[in-house]
């Protein structure tokens, strides 16, 4: 069973978010409180402290930022951010994240209660994803290391990165990407994130790397120096353009209950870029990105998955190693001198 307590300053949110948790048989919510000061006292009288705490941003006296600095501080915790101002300021988000918060769902200010009813599955995994998260590795992530290699002799050409991943990939991507030269092969991502959230998350990384990272827009060609990130709530493929490769970003079913699906952008890599890709399975629940992987792998492409120990979620990567997709396991510190290497 994974206990739950709820932090909003809404009276009708924390009474949905009871009913919907609890229509997943493994969640039990445990107590609600309208603000963090109210929970840090009700806590503190506790037999049981939760496994996740569900957190708004805004609230009375004490804000869910300031709030989750001290619990991480003084009883780290794994905290899902359920707020409709992560929608209308991704900033506040990624400062959340960068503060230890293992998700984000975004919430609208009209239809409140059919959202929550609708997202009761979506819900319950994104519960189970934080409830099995490695704090440790969220809020002090390791520098990444690039073993010496020379930057100015990096080969590029005809080469594509691609990379898949979930809960603890923006830390983990920002990690791997501000460790990249200017000409590091043409990568593209898929993250999986809140709609509106993938805009300030590429504009962001690209203020503190040296490659340019953007939102992936239909028909952009991939090529040296250029991160592209999927669309949050689209699909990304890549497909050849004459002598180019360039991205279609699409609609389409969920695939693996996401879109963007990690299983579409290697589908499609390793349909049409095969031995000249080289693709990464990083930190994430559930087996999106395995059957891809493994494709790309059957297809000649170089294949790794990230290992355990570095892993905020392993449940990805471990999926795509007990299928044989991965030709190499390595620890996050060790991806982006893979990712340049030939």
């Amino acid at each position: 069973m994974i206990y739950v307590y709820i932090i909003d300053d809404s009276a009708v949110v924390r009474s949905v978010l009871k009913q919907v948790l609890e229509m997943n048989s493994d969640i039990k919510v445990i107590g609600s409180s309208p603000d963090p000061v109210f929970a840090l006292e009700k806590l503190g009288k506790s037999e049981r402290w939760p496994d996740v705490i569900v957190l708004d941003i805004e609230m009375p006296r004490m804000d869910g930022i300031s709030f989750l600095k001290k619990i991480m501080h003084t009883h780290p915790t794994p905290v899902l951010i359920c707020s409709s101002l992560a929608e209308e300021s991704s900033e506040t988000a990624w400062v959340a994240l960068k503060e230890g918060a293992v998700g984000i769902v975004t919430k609208p200010k009209i239809g409140l209660k059919d959202f929550l009813e609708d997202s009761a599955v979506y819900l319950g995994e994104c519960i189970r994803s934080a409830s099995i998260s490695k704090l440790k590795h969220q809020i002090s992530a390791p520098s990444p290391k690039t073993n010496g290699l020379d930057f100015t002799k990096i080969a590029t050409t005809d080469r594509i990165i691609a990379i898949g991943t979930s809960t603890g990939g923006t830390i983990a991507l920002e990690d791997i990407l501000t460790s990249l030269p200017a000409n590091s092969p043409g990568i593209v991502i898929v993250q999986h994130m809140p709609e509106k959230f993938t805009e300030a998350f590429a504009n962001r990384l690209d203020k503190i790397c040296k490659i340019t990272v953007k939102e992936a827009k239909d028909g952009d060609r991939i090529q040296e120096g250029i991160a592209l990130i999927a669309p949050g709530n689209k699909h990304m493929e890549v497909v050849g353009s004459g002598a180019q490769f360039i991205v279609r970003i699409t609609d389409g079913p969920l695939v693996n209950r996401h879109r963007p699906s990690v299983d579409v952008l290697f589908h499609s890599v390793a349909k049409h870029v095969g031995r000249n890709a080289k693709a990464f399975l990083l930190t994430g629940m559930g087996s999106d990105g395995a059957a891809g992987l493994l494709e790309i792998r059957q297809a000649g492409g170089r294949t790794i998955a990230q290992d355990e120990a570095s892993s905020v979620v392993f449940g990805m990567p471990r999926e795509a190693i007990e299928r044989g997709a991965a030709e190499k396991i390595l620890s996050l510190v060790d991806v982006p001198s893979e990712i340049l290497s030939q």
